[in-house]
């Protein structure tokens, strides 16, 4: 017991282990750290758009969901900006204060089937941006 106890992040990392770990601690008071699956993440919307009257100004908003079985903590937004011939213009990765707002706890998790809508600006790194992708880190 002391050694899966010693080692409970680890095997809690494993989905097959995860439900006897979390039950052993439920009994023996233990706590483990959130269930951490960037994939099961999905992108159900997401928008940019040019900030009216700011120059160089993006608004970004998104819409994403929790699809794995267990509560996952609030994941890091990597968005990159392409051209029109597909190069990277430009890559930013947000941790959850950054994108979540003043007043949010980025310490929360989101349940099982949850989603979540964000909404942050950034700025263009050049006039060329022309597509944009999100993964989940």
């Amino acid at each position: 017991v002391q050694v899966v106890i010693a080692d409970r992040a680890r095997l809690a990392a494993d989905a097959g282990t995860r439900p006897w770990v979390a039950g052993l601690c439920t009994v023996l008071r233990c706590s483990l750290p959130a269930w951490h699956e960037p994939a099961a993440f999905s992108m159900l919307s997401r928008d940019i758009r040019p900030v009216p009257g700011q120059a160089g100004a993006l608004q970004v908003q998104a819409s994403f969901r929790n699809d794995a079985r267990w509560a996952q903590a609030w994941p890091a937004l990597r968005l990159s900006l392409s051209d029109a011939d597909g190069r990277v213009i430009g890559r930013r990765t947000l941790q959850p204060a950054q994108y979540l707002g003043a007043g949010a706890d980025p310490q929360a998790r989101l349940e099982p089937g949850q989603s979540a809508q964000v909404s942050f600006r950034l700025r263009e790194p050049a006039a060329a941006t022309v597509a944009y992708s999100f993964e989940f880190q």
